[in-house]
């Protein structure tokens, strides 16, 4: 009887622990609840309320890292700004975590005055919203870079109205550098140097600089031909990295991010180019069975979602497109773009010598592949011609017209390729001058053979950005700039009606303002009966002298001006 009286109050003492557990957990959670609810809650946040014109307001959401999902697919961000005048921008946000745990959304002002805006995102199929405002202060950055309305085969940048003198290089693996210090000092020199846009990859896969005759440029502790913008499953593969193509690479894309800024600030727009090399490697996750598909819709998308921000961005849909897409993919995908991107960046494509999208709504500017000769002054001229057939004129480039001291076996014509020193440094700056002389821009490419990771390992030029002192061909490119900008060069046209057969020349309608570059013989030029300043300069020093004035009527330039000079006239 004794132990039967010591069980019962046992277990009536274990019944009330029990009972008394249960209400202290249900009080508990009764506590809790707001606080685990707000740790499912995205977390937001915006920083100062004061934002300058043609620099990005960032809004940031923060999520508990993913466990399961993707957070590149599965989370919806986007956001609605509007200014006082009542015009509505609306931007999509980006996963910036490779746990999912941080979002950002980027919107960048291009006129003063308040802002107000509302975020949206849904987070597990839940929708969640966050609002804020800030004022935008004008700072007298140029902004993005536009066709010009009234002289469009001229460009114009859109926060300054002051005009834009395409001087373009290539530095397609400027992103393979390890250090960014590397890169930013690349992007040093070239500012320097008065370089204004350079064309860089994003997505590219090769071996050695073989490939394109450049043995001297391999791959080395501090650069990689291996370009990874999704995560891979053997990111040093050169053939079968084993892209997952639904999430992103968060590493790779943030070094773009800092390298866009900096060259932003050194006032260095970058052309955005989608692939290079397509064919060849694991370059192309997508193949041509899968092209256009919402996979590589997504890589676009991305990729405006987080540059679009930035106003020294435009766009190159990809490098060569016919050597692995075809024109209904350009088209697609070139339309695409301009849908996805709220705030219009120039966008083109690079192909070869013919450019069968002139017309089309989503280019803004043509760009050719067209080597040597076949490349430069009446080329140009006759993709002039060709565009105001269209009804449209657009900027005519010749994006590529063989890179200094590059010997591959290919070139222009039957003859295809050159020994050295056919396309040196004042090769390739003649054929510069010629192509600015038919009212068209150039992109050039420096030499490779100072070396990366062989050689004096002080270069790369054209393949990934770098150069070094020994490297020249970019200061006969800066004199070009310097005479041409000081000029107002988008008013004037190819006219050779005035001169004689040796020297080329651009005229302003008006009569006010001529340039001559002198190829040969004793240059002439006829202008109406009204007075001129004249000077001469040496196109390799960038040494100018004044000329006798010229009272207008026909002027015979002296026996000794020699040539490779320039010769400018500006009406008194």
């Amino acid at each position: 009887m004794k132990y039967l009286y010591k069980d019962i109050v046992h277990l009536f003492f274990l019944l009330h622990h029990r009972l008394f557990l249960v209400h202290t957990v249900r009080l508990l959670l009764f506590l809790l609840a707001p606080t685990l609810l707000f740790a499912q809650r995205p977390q937001f946040s915006f920083g100062p309320d004061r934002v300058e014109v043609n620099r990005y307001a960032e809004i940031t959401m923060k999520l508990p890292p993913f466990r399961s999902g993707n957070p590149f697919t599965d989370v919806p961000f986007s956001g609605k700004f509007v200014n006082e005048q009542g015009d509505t921008t609306r931007v999509q946000g980006f996963c910036d975590a490779q746990d999912g745990s941080l979002h950002r959304l980027r919107f960048m002002p291009t006129k003063s005055g308040p802002y107000r805006f509302i975020i949206s995102a849904e987070v597990n199929k839940r929708p969640f919203t966050y609002a804020g405002s800030f004022t935008a202060v004008y700072a007298g950055h140029r902004g993005m870079i536009r066709v010009d309305k009234q002289h469009p085969a001229h460009f114009v940048y859109d926060g300054t109205s002051e005009h834009y003198f395409w001087n373009s290089t290539t530095a397609y693996w400027l992103m393979g550098w390890r250090d960014e210090q590397t890169i930013r000092e690349a992007i040093d020199r070239l500012a320097r140097l008065k370089i204004n846009r350079m064309r860089v990859v994003i997505n590219g896969r090769q071996d050695d600089g073989k490939r394109w005759a450049e043995p001297w440029v391999k791959e080395s502790r501090n650069f990689t031909y291996k370009l990874n913008p999704w995560v891979a499953q053997d990111p040093e593969s050169l053939d079968t990295p084993g892209f997952d193509v639904t999430r992103f690479n968060v590493a790779h894309w943030q070094r773009m991010d800092r390298m866009l800024a900096y060259a932003r600030d050194k006032g260095i727009n970058v052309s955005i180019i989608f692939y290079v090399d397509g064919l060849e490697h694991g370059s192309d996750p997508f193949k041509k069975v899968n092209m256009g598909s919402p996979d590589e819709q997504r890589y676009y998308q991305y990729a405006v979602n987080r540059f679009a921000a930035f106003p020294n961005v435009m766009w190159d849909i990809t490098n060569e497109y016919h050597l692995f897409r075809n024109e209904a993919w350009a088209e697609t995908m070139g339309k695409f773009l301009r849908d996805a991107d709220p705030y219009d960046h120039l966008t083109s494509i690079h192909g070869n010598a013919d450019f069968p999208f002139r017309a089309a709504n989503w280019v803004d500017f043509v760009m050719f592949q067209n080597w040597d000769e076949c490349g430069g002054y009446y080329a140009m001229l006759q993709n002039r011609d060709r565009q105001a057939k269209t009804g449209v004129i657009k900027p005519q480039i010749n994006e590529e017209y063989g890179y200094e001291d590059h010997y591959p076996e290919w070139g222009c014509g039957p003859l295809g390729k050159r020994v050295a020193p056919a396309r040196d440094a004042k090769s390739r700056t003649r054929l510069a001058w010629e192509i600015t002389m038919a009212g068209g821009y150039q992109t050039t490419g420096e030499r490779a053979n100072q070396g990366t990771g062989n050689g004096p390992d002080t270069g790369g030029g054209w393949i990934n950005g770098r150069g070094d002192n020994s490297m020249i061909m970019l200061n006969y490119y800066a004199i070009l700039h310097d005479i041409v900008t000081s000029l107002d060069w988008w008013k004037m046209v190819p006219n050779n009606a005035i001169t004689h057969h040796g020297t080329l020349c651009l005229a302003n309608p008006d009569a006010r303002q001529y340039l001559l570059y002198v190829q040969s013989g004793v240059p002439t030029l006829s202008t109406p009966k009204q007075p001129y300043h004249v000077r001469v300069i040496d196109i390799w020093t960038g040494k100018s002298r004044p000329l006798p004035d010229f009272a207008g009527g026909i002027w015979i330039g002296p026996q000794d001006l020699g040539t490779d000079v320039a010769v400018v006239f500006e009406k008194k």
